[in-house]
């Protein structure tokens, strides 16, 4: 389990050319944004700042840029000081040779493609200029090279907003909501375009989002922020299943909500009993949280739900395609709760209907509860 505000993984001594920042604090006026955070990027990884707006994140990815001027703390990348918040060096954003990648891309209009990718570079550096006519070739934009950007469609500016970030050969990438922008149809295949661009560089790279999915997807380790710190750090496989919060667990998409307890080793809920997880005291008042998709729904058999079975009143049934979205009344005895569930495929019983719930015990996530 990884220790709040701590980014660091477990392995070897930071090699060169990766981003430290170590025991930031920064605010605006009166307003603390961020909170003591220590953020390790090695080269070659991938970290993602996850989280809501206003968290802090955006402020993070700007300290390590140098466009705010850094108050409390120290920023390294390799073995270099550029920002000592005791009185040491600030080096301004255009000395620490970071690629860095808005979510509006900001092209220059008045440049074409090419010439927007190698904006900054020296006339006489031939081995950038050559890298960056061999990369729009093998992203599929040859063609665009002497077009202007008004052209190009999303994910095409993406592509060059991301070449034009790389072009000086960067020590760090640092991206702010690199995807946003784009229509969900392109999302996935820009998405693993620029992953596979980033892993055969080997360059580390900080990224923020708010969408859960893309941070599963791109990112090596995942730091969620909340109110200017972090709260959980992790591989995103961890970070899903075993959420530290409900916060956390709630950032990756909704959850059901249920009361339940712990009796006699067990943990009982309007769900049914289930071996108590560890680490979880008898008496606490607890909340129990299922996402959608942990929620395993059948026909009710002619013989009757089994014991370790749930019965479920339907009350909505609608096919997404890929999934059906389910909306079901669950008699708890005290009026009712509703739950969604998502099953894979179709998967339409009559409304009205009941059927059985069967949930994993490795799917409930049990937190303490609180105060509303």
């Amino acid at each position: 389990m990884s220790a709040p505000n701590d980014g660091k993984p477990s392995g070897p001594e930071s090699r060169a050319d990766g981003l430290h920042m170590i025991n930031v604090s920064h605010a605006f006026d009166d307003h603390q944004v961020v909170r003591g955070v220590s953020v390790f990027v090695e080269p070659g990884e991938l970290v993602c700042l996850l989280g809501p707006s206003g968290c802090g994140k955006t402020t993070l990815l700007r300290l390590a840029a140098g466009l705010e001027e850094l108050q409390v703390g120290r920023i390294t990348m390799g073995d270099d000081v550029v920002a000592d918040g005791q009185g040491g060096p600030q080096l301004p954003p255009e000395k620490r040779n970071v690629g860095l990648m808005f979510q509006d891309f900001a092209l220059f209009p008045h440049l074409t493609v090419f010439e927007n990718i190698v904006f900054g570079l020296n006339d006489r550096d031939k081995t950038r200029r050559e890298w960056a006519r061999e990369t729009l070739s093998t992203m599929g934009l040859a063609d665009y090279a002497d077009a202007f950007p008004h052209v190009l469609s999303g994910g095409q500016q993406q592509r060059v907003a991301l070449l034009r970030a790389l072009a000086p050969a960067p020590r760090v990438l640092l991206l702010d909501e690199p995807f946003s922008g784009l229509d969900v149809n392109r999302r996935a295949q820009i998405r693993q375009d620029t992953f596979q661009i980033l892993t055969d560089l080997g360059i580390a790279t900080l990224m923020v989002t708010h969408d859960p999915e893309e941070a599963m997807f791109m990112a090596d380790r995942i730091l969620v922020m909340q109110d200017g710190r972090i709260v959980q750090s992790g591989q995103p496989v961890d970070i899903y299943f075993h959420p530290e919060t409900a916060f956390v667990a709630e950032l990756f998409g909704p959850v059901n909500r249920l009361e339940c307890r712990i009796e006699n080793g067990m943990l009982t809920s309007p769900l049914g009993r289930h071996p108590a997880p560890e680490g979880i005291a008898a008496g606490a008042p607890l909340e129990l949280l299922i996402r959608p998709e942990a929620l395993n729904l059948a026909p009710l058999p002619a013989g009757g739900a089994a014991e370790e079975e749930t019965l479920l009143t339907v009350l909505s049934a609608r096919s997404l395609g890929r999934s059906t979205h389910l909306t079901l009344h669950l008699d708890d005895g005290a009026g009712g709760t509703m739950l969604n569930a998502r099953m894979p495929g179709v998967f339409l019983p009559e409304i009205g209907t009941r059927v059985t719930a069967r949930v994993a015990p490795e799917n409930l996530l049990v937190f303490a509860k609180q105060d509303a």
